[in-house]
This record gives C-alpha cells, structure tokens and sequence, in this order.
C-alpha cells in the first residue's frame, strides 16, 4: 500500500485461462482496469495499445503492418481498444488462421464495430467483459458509502480528488470521446440527454419524456440508449413476464453500470441514507454485483417484475429467484409485499429482501438478508442458481 492505495488489486477474471487455448473480445467501459489487468496477467505478451497516438497512425494508415510485425513466436497478441482500427480485424483473422495466433482485443466499444460491418472474426474469438470492482475483489477495502457516492471504477474509488477525477472522466470520456468514435456528432443533445437518463437510472424508461426533456426526437433517445448500452455504460434488465393472477408490464428497466458516474451527472454531491436516491443507488449496486457475477462465473437469466397495478420485484434470478433490494436499515412488512405477491404469481425456491439490516431473519418464506450476507452466498456459488 501506497498513500493508503494498494499496488495492485488482483480481479476475478482470469485472462490467462481465458487466452489459453482460444483469441477473446475483452470489453468493458473505459478505466474498468483493461489495460492494467493485461500487463499484470499477460506482461510476456506482445501488446499494441491503439490509444497511443504513434501506433494508432501507423496501423490505421496500413493494418496490413500487422501481419508483418507477427511472428510465429508471437503466440499471443494484445490489441488494446480495437474499436479505432475495425480493419485490423481483417489482419488479425488471417494470423489466426494461418499461424495460429491467439489474440485478445479489447474495447470500450463495440459499436464501431459492428457498425462498420467488419469481420467480427467469424467465431474465431469469444467474449468476455470486465465490470469496475465487484465486493468479492475489495474485500476489506470495501465501504458501501464510497462504492455508492464515488463509485468503483478503480481510479474513482481510490482517488484523492474524487470531484475532479469524476468531472474530468465524464467531460472527456461519455461525451468528447464519444464523439471521436463518430457515435454521435450532436454534442450538446447528446450531453443534455445523459443527465436525463442518468436521473432514470434503475427506472423504467418513458422515451417520449426523454425526448422531451432532452430536447431531441423520441427516435435520437432511442439511438442514444443503444449508444450506451453498445458501449457497456448501462445493462438492461427485461421485464418477467411469466405471470398467472397479475397482468405484467413488458418494458424493460435500464442501470448505469457505475454509482460514481451516475451521481455526476446527476449534479448531486451525495447520496444521503433514507432518500429514494440513495435507494436507487444501493439497488444499482447490487443489481451491478449480479451482472458481474453473471459475466464471471456463471451465466444467470436476469429480469425484474411489474404489474399493471405497480407491484414491483427489482430482480428475478433464473426464473425462481425472487429478489427485493431496500436501502433501510429497518425492513417493515410493507416493503415485503411485493415478494408476496409475485409468490402468488410463480413457485420460487427463494425469496430475498437485500438490505442494510445487520442480522438475518425470515418472515414467513421470506428471507431477510443483510447485503453482505447475500453477496458472500452469491460470490461463494451458494445461492444455487
């Protein structure tokens, strides 16, 4: 540890495994730890980072310098933010084939990718995508308060200007950067409709509000949603739609995927306990904490549940996990309801309320977890899914 920072915090994806035998797309927001994660795993490795301005000119005016600087000896390959070069897919295809070269290549984006048509290499290389810190990485560095109000993308949760780094990070990046990538020219839209959707966040969306609030076409919010999720800033959760007494809504719920960022845009100096906002906020993270979970370990089917007459379950896990997130200290039977009646809709093995309580309790069949509790079960593979 340094200054109170630590060297290194080791991830739970494992890139050597992944590369062993097979070439992977690694994909994730930009700063989630990309780069660091691959000269600590993969250091031996020959490593081309396109966001160096001398090699991204070089390649960009001929790719095909690729494949004269690949050697048999080379057996694996990095290229770092592969999104500003699509055709050099071309090149690494070839390599693949005929000299049986791993690669991984990573991005913040995938949409200039798949926009452009290019050759996602057919197969060739499988997916993968890495989250900013997860509970099970920080372990006793862990504390709620920051992993809410800075967030965990590593350079915010340890940063000693949080507020510059914060500003700094979606001034140059969710917009300007953005721009570069030519997802959208029209700065001043795109920036007013982040903060909009920043405040739907955890919400389900009315597109015709956005618009309205944003100042832009319905159809331009519908273009600026699929921006956001091609370059992993926020997951959509679809709606549960299995059902036998309540009619469900099929609208989906959207998440950014990092508190930190969310707050930022959303103009607020903190998120204080017993506020809608800080319940928003808590139900994100743990809400992240699933996906990355799903992401890492095991593949999970994730929804939430609606009725038309507003009953809602913030989280269905594999079709028989129900689960309720609170951000209150003090669960009453009012925040359990839901849980009860979606028990009424579907047989579940389990049903969870996730909250700030310090000790576990049932009601009923009704468990009532305190947060850690529940994601040392989920980290631990001992939720069954």
């Amino acid at each position: 540890m340094k200054n109170g920072k630590p060297k290194y915090i080791e991830r739970l994806i494992d890139l050597r495994a992944l590369v062993k035998n097979k070439s992977y797309f690694l994909f994730g927001p930009r700063q989630t730890g990309k780069s660091s994660l691959i000269h600590h795993c993969l250091s031996s490795a020959k490593i081309y980072n396109l966001l160096d301005d001398r090699i991204f000119l070089e390649f960009n005016s001929r790719p095909g310098r690729l494949k004269e600087e690949i050697t048999g000896k080379d057996e694996l390959v990095v290229i770092d933010e592969i999104q500003r070069i699509p055709q050099l897919l071309n090149e690494v295809h070839l390599l693949i084939e005929e000299q049986g070269t791993r690669f991984l290549l990573t991005g913040s984006s995938a949409r200039k990718l798949r926009s452009k048509g290019v050759n996602l290499l057919g197969g060739r290389a499988r997916e993968a995508h890495l989250h900013p810190f997860v509970t099970a990485e920080l372990g006793p560095l862990f504390d709620l308060n920051r992993a809410l109000n800075a967030g965990l993308i590593p350079s915010m949760y340890f940063s000693d200007d949080l507020k510059a780094d914060l500003s700094t990070y979606v001034g140059n990046y969710l917009t300007l950067e953005i721009a570069a990538e030519a997802l959208t020219r029209n700065i001043p839209a795109f920036t007013r409709f982040l903060t909009v959707a920043a405040l739907c966040n955890a919400t389900i969306v009315n597109f015709t509000n956005v618009a309205n609030d944003a100042q832009v076409k319905r159809t331009t919010v519908y273009e600026y949603f699929e921006i956001l999720k091609d370059t992993y800033l926020i997951r959509e959760l679809p709606a549960y739609l299995n059902g036998k007494k309540r009619k469900p809504i099929s609208s989906s719920k959207y998440y950014f995927f990092d508190m930190g960022v969310v707050r930022q845009l959303q103009g607020r100096e903190a998120y204080t306990p017993g506020t809608v906002e800080y319940g928003d906020a808590f139900e994100t993270f743990i809400i992240n904490e699933v996906f990355a979970f799903s992401d890492y370990v095991h593949p999970l089917k994730l929804s939430f549940w609606r009725s038309t007459s507003k009953l809602e379950v913030d989280l269905i896990i594999n079709n028989h996990t129900a689960v309720e997130i609170k951000g209150k200290q003090q669960v009453g039977p009012d925040d359990i309801k839901t849980l009860k009646a979606i028990s009424q809709e579907h047989s579940f093995k389990r049903l969870f309320c996730v909250c700030l309580e310090t000790r576990p309790r049932r009601v009923g069949d009704i468990e009532i977890v305190p947060y850690q509790d529940f994601l040392k079960m989920l980290w631990a593979k001992k939720l069954d899914f």
